[in-house]
């Protein structure tokens, strides 16, 4: 089966669902209360079919998601150079230093303390002063963005058009 990294993220998502409702099917079904004396009447359940069924959704989300990595690992994004692997490393390095950047830009070049101890009279005005240009803290943050944002439009379109191949067949033990 083909997959663009997106298709294939939403059918790990229903993979996921799947199990889940088989899980919570299971759950609902595989004990039974009945009071002495009453019928005996046990929900539909069946042990070896629904293990067998999730063992088939595991083997597919392994497959999937190790050749969603291979695809990560391999595909080389054109304007950066960098694959999608290591592109992702490079957003979260990137945006750590956005979030840092962004604290100093919203810092004042000069701000006033509080007064001294209770507002005491005659204490003299405290100042602090930022130790570096908040303009150059502005600029980088806006570069750091752009950066950011032309990185993560790199990734999406190859998430969306780029395409690799899972043997599902073989995941789930038909071949």
């Amino acid at each position: 089966m083909d997959f663009t990294s997106a298709s294939a993220s939403k059918y790990l998502r229903r993979l996921q669902d799947d199990k889940e409702h088989l899980l919570g099917t299971e759950a609902d079904t595989c004990t039974y209360v009945r009071a002495e004396g009453e019928a005996d009447e046990p929900p539909a359940y069946d042990y070896r079919a629904t293990r067998e069924r999730i063992d088939a959704i595991d083997r597919a989300v392994l497959a999937v998601r190790h050749a969603l990595h291979g695809f990560n690992q391999r595909t080389v994004l054109p304007e950066s150079g960098l694959t999608i692997d290591e592109a992702l490393i490079a957003l979260a390095q990137l945006s750590a230093k956005r979030d840092r950047v962004a604290e100093l830009r919203a810092r004042q070049p000069r701000e006033r303390l509080r007064e001294g101890y209770y507002g005491a009279a005659g204490a003299p005005v405290e100042y602090r002063y930022a130790n570096y240009d908040v303009a150059e803290a502005q600029a980088d943050y806006e570069a750091l963005s752009d950066q950011i944002a032309a990185l993560q439009l790199e990734i999406d379109l190859a998430n969306q058009t780029q395409v690799f191949s899972v043997d599902l067949d073989v995941a789930e033990g038909r071949a």
